[in-house]
């Protein structure tokens, strides 16, 4: 024990400091005071760097501090974000026999269709953005909801820990599928903590308890499948990580080089034969013109942290004199149909016929995407984070790290923009992406493949 102790004190510390610094920000910070919030989980992620440069090969050290992490924030309420009030809404929807596509939380208080007891708490809870619209989470991420809302016994504690321990499950996933994943691409194994033990993917995904994880782990479980040939057993899991998050679906003609036609066409068709089979429970004459409206929000109503969008509009509204609310609407149109065609050249001008190349595409394609948007919110990142790690690129780290300048927007009481915080966000995102793109890449001297 003593010469355990000499070896591994320093990890140690840290990763006791850590979780006294997990403990702070799950149980004593609010989200708008933004000095706490940065210095906590900048601390973090120097931390878990340090921890990761000394222990890199020590997977059950490393193993048992990612667990110990999560676990600080196991009956803590989410404290940055207030979607968790629908996540439960929706489950209990689904508990009472209601389809949550068809009614919106006010509809649904208004009319009294259904009573349970935390009925109140909920509706309150959830921003009146959520309560006025249709639920937006695909069929898988009901089936979670309603999963925990059946665990958590109907209150709302019981179902923050249920969420939470799904969340944990799927980042174990992650590991695993991802460790075996990096093995079979040649790579170092243990450039999966670099996903799980991020700060930022232990804060928002469980600390906050959004399912990009989930849908994580059954993509990578997926791509280690087509890694082992076994592509078409990997079809259902794809289809289940689209029914998560609809994310995975913009990357299918990314396989089209990799598969060849043939192969292709039965991957394309048995995925969205997988897709259809998830909805079908949920379907009904007039779920796709409500789901199609909230999704839509996203296109054309809403900014966060953009980067491209925000330049647009300056010059849009400084010298053209454009109205902000119809300038977004037509640039969301517009950005659509923009990725949509990156989407499509990456697909087809690129070496696409080895999955690292399939990977890094999508690495480009996610990348652009997030340039491109009007809304970008932190644990958006995490999807490329998890699935950046098996190629040579390591922007999406440092994005991992410089995307909590956007909390800075809570600290304000009418939500309002740093626009030099993001504009330090992005230069040093986009920056490190072009250095890597056309210089020489860090990732040799400080993330070594073997």
């Amino acid at each position: 024990m003593q010469s355990y102790w000499r070896l591994h004190r320093y990890p140690i510390l840290f990763a006791v400091a850590c979780i006294l610094f997990y403990w702070s920000f799950a149980y004593n910070l609010v989200r708008t005071d933004f000095l706490k919030l940065f210095m906590l989980f900048g601390a973090l992620f120097y931390l878990t760097f340090k921890i990761i440069q000394f222990e890199k090969w020590n997977f059950k050290f490393l193993l048992v501090i990612g667990i110990l992490f999560r676990l600080v924030f196991l009956i803590a309420e989410p404290n940055l974000s207030q979607d968790f009030y629908r996540f439960i809404w929706d489950g209990e929807l689904i508990k009472n026999g209601i389809n949550p596509y068809l009614y919106t939380p006010d509809q649904i208080m208004e009319q009294g269709m259904v009573s349970f007891p935390s009925i109140k708490e909920l509706h309150d809870g959830m921003t009146d953005l959520n309560a006025r619209h249709y639920s937006n989470y695909p069929p898988v991420n009901q089936i979670l909801f309603a999963l925990a809302s059946i665990l958590g016994g109907g209150s709302v504690l019981g179902s923050t820990i249920a969420m939470r321990l799904i969340v944990i499950l799927a980042d174990l996933g992650v590991l695993y599928f991802g460790r075996k994943l990096l093995q079979n691409l040649n790579k170092a194994n243990h450039l999966a903590f670099w996903y799980f033990l991020n700060p930022l993917v232990i804060i928002e995904l469980t600390g906050n308890l959004h399912f990009e994880g989930v849908m994580l782990f059954f993509f990578i479980w997926a791509l280690y499948l087509i890694s082992k040939n076994k592509w078409m057993w990997a079809t259902p899991i794809y289809s289940v990580s689209i029914m998560v998050k609809l994310m995975p679906l913009m990357f299918l003609p990314l396989f089209f080089k990799y598969f060849g036609l043939k192969k292709s066409v039965v991957f394309y068709t048995l995925v969205i034969l997988g897709c259809a089979a998830l909805l079908l429970p949920f379907y009904s004459p007039v779920f796709i013109d409500n789901y199609s409206d909230t999704v839509g929000l996203w296109f054309s109503n809403f900014e966060f942290n953009a980067s491209m969008y925000n330049v647009v509009k300056k010059i849009a509204v400084t010298y053209y004199e454009a109205k902000p609310w119809e300038l977004i609407d037509s640039y969301g149109s517009l950005i659509q149909k923009v990725v949509v065609i990156i989407v499509l050249l990456l697909a087809f001008l690129r070496k696409n016929q080895k999955l690292e190349s399939v990977i890094t595409s999508m690495v480009f394609a996610l990348a652009c995407y997030y340039f491109l948007s009007s809304t970008v919110h932190p644990w958006y990142v995490v999807f490329l984070l998890g699935f950046a790690i098996f190629t040579d690129y390591r922007f999406p780290l440092v994005w991992s790290c410089t995307i909590i300048l956007t909390y800075y927007t809570y600290s304000n009481p009418d939500y309002k923009e740093n626009l030099w915080l993001l504009a330090i966000e992005y230069i040093l995102v986009i920056g490190f992406f072009i250095y890597e793109m056309i210089g020489s890449r860090p990732k040799k001297l400080y993330f070594p493949k073997k």
